[in-house]
């Protein structure tokens, strides 16, 4: 087993704290306008938005940023599409995960089909189990990507506490 350096306990803590930002931030946005099923699934997308984008540079978590957004709007219009003509079905998803797929080749993002297919799924599924809301759901996936924006703040928040001032990466990231 490899040893810890410095930096990768301080990077490890950044995420954390980054995380449980931004799960507090998107539970008590949420608390008062949902029921909590659906806070607890805002703010486990926001903590995977977090996770998506953190980056050891502002330029790399930008960039994931980037990929992030075009990835939940090309699910967003094949999701929103598919819902609005047909009920949820496991090869209905797959179908639309498969035109996600050919959408992201054809736009020269074949790194972003993953996110698109992982979107998609999710979206479509929740669409599954709430039948009579299901057409919401790729608006709910069009949320889920602005807390990614607060998932991003959170980042760039953790990066700048003085308690990290002594690590490595804090002072690369202050350059």
């Amino acid at each position: 087993m490899r040893k810890l350096t410095t930096w990768q306990v301080f990077y490890a803590v950044d995420m954390t704290i980054a995380c449980a930002i931004s799960y507090a931030i998107i539970g008590q946005l949420l608390a008062q306008y949902v029921d909590e099923p659906t806070k607890l699934l805002g703010g486990m997308w926001s903590v995977v938005a977090t996770v998506f984008v953190f980056r050891e540079s502002r330029t790399s978590a930008l960039s994931a940023g980037i990929s992030r957004l075009i990835a939940t709007c090309v699910s967003f219009a094949l999701c929103l599409a598919y819902i609005l003509v047909f009920p949820f079905t496991g090869f209905g998803m797959a179908i639309v995960i498969g035109l996600g797929t050919i959408v992201m080749i054809l736009l020269g993002r074949r790194d972003d089909i993953i996110t698109t297919a992982i979107t998609t799924a999710v979206v479509l599924v929740v669409a599954g189990i709430s039948p009579q809301e299901a057409w919401l759901q790729p608006f709910f996936a069009s949320h889920r990507y602005r807390s990614g924006d607060r998932g991003r703040s959170c980042v760039q928040v953790v990066r700048v506490l003085p308690v990290l001032s002594n690590s490595r990466r804090a002072c690369e990231v202050m350059t």
